[in-house]
C-alpha cells in the first residue's frame, strides 16, 4: 500500500471516528447528569444538518447552522421536559425503550417533513474538487473543518466541566443528585440542560459533517450504534477515552475497506465490537465498572 492511499485511509478513520467520538459524548453528558442511555442522539445529528439545510435556503450559511443548533436545543428540552421528567424511579430498561420509541418518532417525522431525498449543506470552504495535500494525499478542507470543529467541541467541553459553575452543578448532579439538591443546585434544570447541551453537540456534528457525507432522514439510527459503541469501549461516562475509542473504530472500519470488506459491512463491525465488549469487558476499555450494569438487560 503506498503513502498516499495509507494517508488517506487514516484521514477517512479519524475523521469518522471523531463524528462517532461526538456522538458518544453526546451520551455521556446525559448519562453522566442523569443514567440515562439515549439512543435518540443519533437523531439529534440528523436534526441539525437536516434543519441546517433547510433555513439555508432562506439565510446565509453562518445563519442557518445556529438556528438548526437552537432549533435541537429545543427539541432535547422538549423531550426530556415531555417524556422524561414526569417519570419516578424508572428503571434504566424502560429509559431505553422510551428513548428508542422517540427515535423512531422523530425519524418518522422527519420523514414526513423532508422526504427520503438525500441532501447536503455546502463545503464551509472550497468546493467538492478543491483539495490540499497532507503526506501525499488529496484531503477536502472539508474534513479539515470536521476536525477542527469536533476538536474544539471537546476542548471546550473539557475546560466547562472544569471551571464553569454551571458544570461544575451538573457535575455535582452526577456525583449524587440528592446531596446536590440539598446544596441548592436544581437538579431538573441540570437534567434538562444536559439534554440541550447534547443536542447542540450532536446538531453541529450534523452540520459540520453534512457537505461530506450529506444528510437523509434515517442516518441518526446508524450513528447512534457507533456512537453507543464507542461511549461502550471508551468506558460510559469518560468522554476523553470516547475520542480515543471513536478513532479506533473509524480506524478499524476505513481499513476494513482497504482489506476488501464490503462499505455495506461497516456497521456490521460496530455491532460486533460491541457485543465482544459487552460480554468480554462491559465496562470499556478505559472505563469503571459501574458501565457493566448494562449486563442485567
Amino acid at each position: 500500500m503506498s503513502l498516499e492511499l495509507f494517508s488517506q485511509y487514516i484521514f477517512a478513520g479519524i475523521t469518522y471516528g471523531i463524528i462517532y467520538a461526538i456522538v458518544a459524548i453526546g451520551f455521556n453528558i446525559i448519562y453522566n447528569t442523569t443514567g440515562i442511555i439515549n439512543f435518540a442522539q443519533g437523531e439529534f445529528v440528523m436534526l441539525g444538518g437536516m434543519s441546517a439545510i433547510t433555513l439555508n435556503y432562506y439565510l446565509p450559511l453562518p445563519l442557518a447552522i445556529i438556528g438548526a443548533v437552537l432549533f435541537t436545543m429545543l427539541i432535547g428540552a422538549l423531550i426530556e421536559i415531555v417524556f422524561i421528567r414526569w417519570l419516578k424511579n424508572p428503571s434504566v430498561l424502560r429509559l431505553i425503550i422510551i428513548t428508542i420509541g422517540l427515535s423512531i418518532i422523530i425519524r418518522e417525522i422527519a420523514l414526513h417533513v423532508w422526504g427520503d431525498t438525500v441532501r447536503a449543506l455546502p463545503y464551509f470552504t472550497g468546493n467538492v474538487v478543491s483539495s490540499v495535500t497532507i503526506l501525499g494525499a488529496p484531503i477536502s478542507p472539508q474534513v479539515l473543518w470536521v476536525l477542527a470543529v469536533c476538536s474544539c467541541i471537546v476542548i471546550l467541553l473539557s475546560l466547562f466541566f472544569k471551571f464553569t459553575p454551571l458544570g461544575k452543578e451538573m457535575q455535582a448532579c452526577a456525583s449524587n443528585r440528592l446531596a446536590a439538591t440539598l446544596c441548592g443546585i436544581n437538579a431538573k434544570n441540570m437534567v434538562t440542560f444536559s439534554f440541550m447541551l447534547s443536542a447542540a453537540i450532536g446538531a453541529v456534528a450534523g452540520c459540520v459533517v453534512s457537505p461530506i457525507t450529506s444528510s437523509e432522514y434515517d442516518m441518526g439510527t446508524g450513528l447512534a450504534i457507533k456512537g453507543f459503541t464507542v461511549a461502550v469501549l471508551g468506558g460510559l461516562g469518560n468522554s476523553l477515552a470516547a475520542v480515543a475509542a471513536g478513532l479506533l473504530l473509524g480506524i478499524i472500519e476505513a481499513f476494513s475497506i482497504a482489506i476488501g470488506f464490503p462499505l455495506a459491512f461497516q456497521d456490521a463491525i460496530s455491532i460486533s465490537i460491541l457485543l465482544v465488549i459487552l460480554f468480554v469487558r462491559p465496562h470499556g476499555l478505559f472505563g469503571n465498572k459501574e458501565a457493566a450494569s448494562l449486563k442485567e438487560f
